[in-house]
């Protein structure tokens, strides 16, 4: 039933100036709205809304990622944190012939 819906995509921070610096300059994402509560950016499409809370509880897994430019053999990823702690990745998969 969700199979024709949009996906939202959601981080938290405890300083939404903070996390708006990292994802709009740093990682380059277009703002499309802030308030009190939340900085939404557009991810290439996808709606990522990052919310303020009063503590982050970051998780040991990866909480977003990207899909970047493939490379020829097997896939790579890379990994990295947010100012708040959020584990982000981005995964080259390899190109087939």
């Amino acid at each position: 039933m969700l199979g024709s819906s949009e996906v939202i995509a959601f981080a938290a921070t405890t300083d939404l100036d903070r996390a708006r610096a990292f994802y709009e300059q740093v990682l380059g994402l277009p703002v499309t709205e802030r308030t009190d509560v939340a900085c939404v950016f557009d991810a290439n499409g996808t709606m990522l809304r990052v919310t303020a809370v009063p503590e982050v509880a970051t998780p040991g897994y990866t909480i977003l990622g990207w899909r970047v430019t493939a490379a020829p053999g097997g896939a790579l990823v890379a990994w990295f944190a947010d100012p708040d702690g959020n584990t982000l990745s981005l995964t080259q998969f390899p190109r087939h012939a």
